[in-house]
């Protein structure tokens, strides 16, 4: 197969396919070539899945039926519109023919398109630019977004500046039944914030969002052929829609969400010029009160208003909501560390996989609420978000049989085990435990202090532990090395310590030890 599609390219293919759309059709809307789209049509007629079950398999699964390693390269499509735009400039010369410019195509072409394909390509890109047609929208097919050229503004109580804010203005083209919502900036988590707020207050899904190439919505932008961000693609596949950003053959699309911008200034932003905000909720509050007398106009030429012909008309087409709203996602690479954890950059922190991924590179895809791990497609951890720093985040079903162990680690773990062997090493384990910022250092430092009851006994280990708490010398390392010089024996040493009181100062090398006996 020439061309390889990434499994969110085909859930959108299939999610066309069953909303009634040609295989052309799809190629257009999707910017892949008609020939890439009948190839995987046949491909999911003769696999063993329905296509609405295709729609409910995870990408790793999608990915192995249909297995893909890069993305559409429509070079060829690209280099044929790039010698349109030359073509179209030169019609009006008298003698002009197509026939004349489909040979000099053909002569700088290393693989160029046969002369039928050639001229409906034309008639397709052209076609509707002469002239000043009327296009007629099907209703619950597409809804357009943009952000208005004018910002609204907000004033900072404590210093009385005015604070800019963008407005995002959304339009069925069908009844013209139009959103409006003030956001901070047009960064891509607001862009994707509204998008879902104005799917709810229109109480059902179009078949396609129509952007006009913003910034965060398209990676890279391309007339022919735009990267939809990862993000946007994600929500539109929660919602079971396409993002098709503003075609550049058919300028009547920008122009209709253009006009609902210019008349959200006059029936929006005109009579709220007087008005004084201190918040975007309190904006919100007066746009969506001067959105409701709008949208109830009568049109000037018919008897309805945007509200009705959206109710009579346009509602029954849309597509039901999800059960859950989209919550917006982010992305994060990772390697799973020796430990069975990956690092979570944003918060710091830790989550556990499990442990035969140790090693392997993985992506975390996060929200406000949750942490998802993929390793090809495939989630192989989920997570609660945990906003603490530096936590670890453990599930015991992702440990091996030797990490469950060290997952039982607590101070009052080793608590119990030190008061196995006297009460003055459970005081010392306290001691090391407290005296760190990071547990974990501690629990091994404590671990190693118990340990020592194997080579000394734990008669030896408790008084050791005792001399070392009266001299505030608690540590792992000085009571092993009071234990290795048999200081701890020494009644001289003891005689000193409880009759004069006397402290080794915590830099002093407890080895050099022989002047006390």
């Amino acid at each position: 197969m020439a061309n390889t599609l990434d499994p969110m390219d085909l859930k959108q293919i299939i999610s066309l396919h069953l909303d009634g759309f040609s295989n052309r059709k799809i190629g257009a809307t999707l910017g892949i070539s008609r020939n890439t789209v009948n190839t995987y049509m046949r491909l999911f007629s003769v696999s063993d899945y329905a296509l609405k079950e295709l729609l409910t398999l995870d990408n790793a699964t999608l990915d192995k039926l249909f297995p893909s390693h890069s993305t559409i390269d429509n070079s060829r499509y690209q280099e044929l519109m790039l010698y349109f735009k030359e073509l179209n400039q030169a019609r009006n010369y008298p003698g002009f023919t197509f026939l004349y410019h489909y040979q000099e195509y053909v002569s700088q072409s290393k693989n160029p398109y046969g002369y039928t394909q050639f001229m409906e390509h034309y008639r397709r890109k052209y076609a509707k630019i002469k002239g000043s047609m009327k296009l007629e929208h099907d209703p619950g097919k597409e809804l357009f977004i943009d952000f208005a050229g004018k910002k609204l503004h907000i004033i900072d109580k404590q210093t009385g500046e005015l604070i800019p804010v963008e407005v995002f203005v959304a339009i069925l083209p069908n009844s013209h039944y139009t959103y409006v919502e003030a956001c901070k900036s047009q960064k891509r988590d607001e862009l994707i914030n509204c998008c879902r707020n104005t799917l709810h207050f229109y109480g059902g899904v179009q078949k396609a969002i129509v952007s006009d190439n913003l910034k965060s919505a398209v990676n890279r932008a391309s007339r022919y052929e735009p990267e939809i961000n990862r993000s946007f693609k994600d929500f539109a596949r929660h919602y079971n829609c396409v993002i098709n950003p503003t075609r550049g053959y058919a300028p009547q699309d920008k122009a209709l969400v253009e006009n609902a911008v210019n008349l959200a200034y006059q029936r929006i932003y005109y009579p709220m010029r007087k008005m004084s905000f201190f918040s975007i909720e309190e904006l919100n509050r007066e746009i969506k009160k001067q959105l409701g007398h709008y949208n109830n106009l009568l049109f000037s030429r018919k008897e309805s208003s945007r509200r009705e012909l959206f109710q009579s008309v346009e509602q029954q087409y849309l597509k039901p909501l999800p059960e859950t709203a989209y919550e917006l996602k982010s992305y994060r690479r990772a390697k799973v560390q020796k430990i069975g954890y990956v690092y979570f950059s944003p918060d710091k922190s830790y989550y556990s996989v499990p442990y035969r991924y140790i090693g392997k590179e993985t992506t975390l895809h996060y929200t406000r609420s949750l942490v998802e791990v993929y390793y090809h497609y495939q989630r192989i951890a989920l997570h609660q978000r945990n906003p603490s720093k530096g936590s670890y985040n453990t599930n015991k079903e992702h440990l091996s049989s030797t990490h469950k162990y060290y997952s039982d680690w607590s101070p009052e773990f080793f608590k119990k085990k030190a008061a196995l062997h006297g009460k003055h090493v459970v005081d010392c384990v306290e001691k090391i435990i407290t005296a760190v910022d990071y547990p974990e250092i501690g629990y091994k430092r404590a671990m190693g202090l118990i340990q020592l009851h194997k080579s000394y006994g734990s008669q030896r280990l408790d008084n050791a532990c005792k001399r070392a708490l009266q001299a505030d010398a608690a540590t792992y390392q000085r009571i092993k090395n009071i234990l290795k010089n048999n200081l701890d024996k020494s009644s001289l040493f003891y005689q000193d310590l409880e009759e004069n009181k006397t402290h080794i100062p915590k830099h002093t090398n407890i080895r050099g030890a022989s002047a006390y006996q």
